[in-house]
Formats: structure tokens, C-alpha cells, sequence
């Protein structure tokens, strides 16, 4: 076995992993990444770019351009033409990103689960019990990006954005070791969650975007084209922008996590399973009619 792939072993290790990015002062981390992730000086570049890829599993066969002047754009990189083709079936949510799929099933009493044993208050999530209340019955996926993955997100379907919520928060790792250790963990950690209305049958959806580790910057450049989203507290703007279905939304600058929440005549595909990679595009939900 080779140096990497048993230093990445032992990086994997359940206790060791939850030690290394989370017992670590994460706020402070987070923001020296989003800095360093910024220098263009070509040698801390090439370096930074290759411990990348040495600890994630990284593919770049499907980007735009290979070059790039820091670490931050490799991780932001935009796709070829064609890379994810789109599932165009009207009655179709598509994935709005590329993902892992973790836990999903039906809101029920109020909560959906971050994993087995683990639920958490959809209302906590969202910032607001009466949203979540009307999501009762309904549906979630949790889709989770890791560090080496495409971290743009798409619109799943032609929609117009109602509501942006801004909660801020922690920045624990998402990955599923913390998942099984920090209770609430999504409910903790900052995120935006935006509502949206499917333009064919006014149907609602809510996506989720939650930070972590290392990460804690999303970009929403239809919102605001110079900054992330991030802020002092909670807000809440009511909006009116246009998608069309696989219309870039916005990303986040490392790994993360989105959580799609739909209504209860919008079900998972009967082929979605847990540990499933998923590509932007692909079939993710049902609209029944």
C-alpha cells in the first residue's frame, strides 16, 4: 500500500477524523482557509492545489479550464458544456448539485433525520415554525458535497425565488462522522435556506444550503454579485428571481451540504438509495400529479 493511501486510511479513522475537523478552533480555521484559499503567489498555488488533491478524491476531466490562479477557483471550477446533462422531464425535481446522498424519507412530527437515530426540528433548520409546518408530510434529501466534488448548485426545476433566510452559525464538519456525534448538527451550523415556487404548478420547495468547516461562504451572485451571504444574525428577504431548470444558482467555496425539502406529492425517486453519488441534473423527485 502506498504512503497516500495509508496516510488517508489513517486520516479516516472514525476518531481521528471527528479530532482533526472539529476539536480545532473551526471558526478561526475557516477563516484563514477562505484567505489562503485566495492566494494567486504561484508556488503556494501549485502546493496547495496538490495537498488537495492528494487528501480528496478530485476529478477535473469534466471542468472548463485546468489552469487556475488559486486554490479557491480550483475549488469553485464552472463545468464543460455539457458536462451534466439535464434531466428535462417536466415532472421531474432534478439534484441541484452533485452530491453523496445521506439520510431521506418524510418530515414527520416536525423533524427529518441528519442520520439513523439522529432527528432534528425542520422549524430549527429553517428559522420558522410556520414554514415548517406547512412542509408537514413532505419530503427531504440531504446531498452531501465533499471536498473534491463540482460545488456549483443548479435550479431543479424552473422556479422563481420567493424567500432567502440567512441564519448564522457554526462551521462543524458535515461529514457523516460528525453526523452520528453532533446532535442538531445542520440546525447548528450557518446556513440559507431559499424557498422557491415551481413556476408550472406553484408547488413549493425549500434548498438548504448548509456551510461547514473550512467552507462557511455561500455565494448567491444573483443576490449579491461582490459578497456571500453571510452576515451578523438572522435575516429574511422576500425576492422574485427567475430559473430556468439547471440555471446556476450560486456554490460554496469548499464541501458542503444541501438539504431539499419538498412537499408530500413530491417523493424521492423509487431508485434513490443512502451512499448513492448523485449528479447535478439527475432525476431526484417525483412530481405527482
Amino acid at each position: 500500500m502506498s504512503f497516500g493511501r495509508t496516510f488517508r486510511t489513517f486520516l479516516s479513522q472514525e476518531n481521528v477524523n471527528f479530532l482533526l475537523t472539529n476539536r480545532i478552533p473551526r471558526h478561526a480555521l475557516t477563516r484563514f482557509m477562505g484567505w489562503f484559499a485566495r492566494v494567486e503567489f504561484a508556488p503556494v498555488r501549485a502546493a496547495s492545489i496538490a495537498t488537495w488533491k492528494f487528501f480528496c478524491d478530485v476529478d477535473m476531466r469534466d471542468a472548463e479550464d485546468t489552469r487556475f490562479r488559486s486554490l479557491r477557483e480550483a475549488f469553485i471550477r464552472p463545468l464543460r458544456e455539457g458536462a451534466r446533462p439535464l434531466d428535462s422531464d417536466p415532472d421531474i425535481i432534478a439534484s441541484p448539485c452533485d452530491g453523496i446522498v445521506g439520510a431521506f424519507g418524510r418530515i414527520e412530527a416536525g423533524t427529518a433525520l441528519q442520520v439513523k437515530g439522529m432527528p432534528y426540528p425542520v422549524a430549527d433548520l429553517l428559522g420558522s415554525a410556520a414554514e415548517a409546518s406547512a412542509l408537514e408530510g413532505g419530503w427531504y434529501v440531504t446531498l452531501r458535497l465533499t471536498a473534491g466534488m463540482y460545488h456549483r448548485f443548479h435550479a431543479p426545476h424552473d422556479i422563481t425565488v420567493k424567500q432567502l433566510r440567512y441564519i448564522s452559525g457554526d462551521t462543524w464538519n458535515v461529514n457523516p462522522i460528525a453526523l452520528k456525534r453532533v446532535e442538531r448538527l445542520f440546525c447548528k451550523n450557518e446556513r440559507a435556506p431559499i424557498t422557491v415556487r415551481l413556476d408550472r404548478s406553484g408547488r413549493q420547495l425549500v434548498l438548504v444550503p448548509v456551510a461547514a468547516v473550512l467552507v462557511a461562504s455561500i455565494r448567491l451572485p444573483w443576490y449579491d454579485e461582490a459578497h456571500g451571504v453571510r452576515g451578523t444574525g438572522e435575516r429574511v428577504e422576500n425576492l422574485d428571481a427567475h430559473f430556468s431548470k439547471g440555471q446556476e444558482m450560486g456554490w460554496f467555496e469548499h464541501g458542503s451540504t444541501i438539504v431539499v425539502l419538498a412537499p408530500p406529492d413530491c417523493p424521492p425517486v423509487a431508485t434513490l438509495e443512502t451512499g448513492q453519488t448523485i449528479r447535478m441534473g439527475e432525476r431526484l423527485m417525483v412530481i405527482d400529479q
